[in-house]
């Protein structure tokens, strides 16, 4: 299917978006490829695949639950935009 510049200013208005000439016939070869390799995957036959959530085989990795020791506070606050003492200041939420 051939995207015409009809359907790029179409599309534009629909975005609200303002093209120059150069982007609309730039717009118009892209889309129209991109259209090209969809119709291109609907050629391929599907009838004996299984549905899948995602491509890939994966699994959850989960670590062990361990005790360690825990981060030195003042590591912990050293990045802190705003604190008191030992502590994170953060802003009231309850009045």
């Amino acid at each position: 299917m051939k995207i015409d510049l009809e359907l790029v200013d179409h599309i534009a208005r629909l975005s609200r978006i303002e093209l120059s000439p150069e982007e609309r016939e730039l717009f118009s070869r892209q889309l129209s490829r991109i259209v090209e390799y969809v119709d291109k995957l609907s050629e391929v036959d599907v009838t004996d695949a299984r549905p899948i959530a995602n491509g890939l085989d994966l699994a959850n990795i989960y670590r062990k639950d361990e005790l360690a020791e825990s981060l030195p506070r003042t590591e912990a606050l050293a990045n802190a935009p705003n604190r008191d003492e030992a502590f994170f200041r953060v802003p009231r939420v309850i009045e």
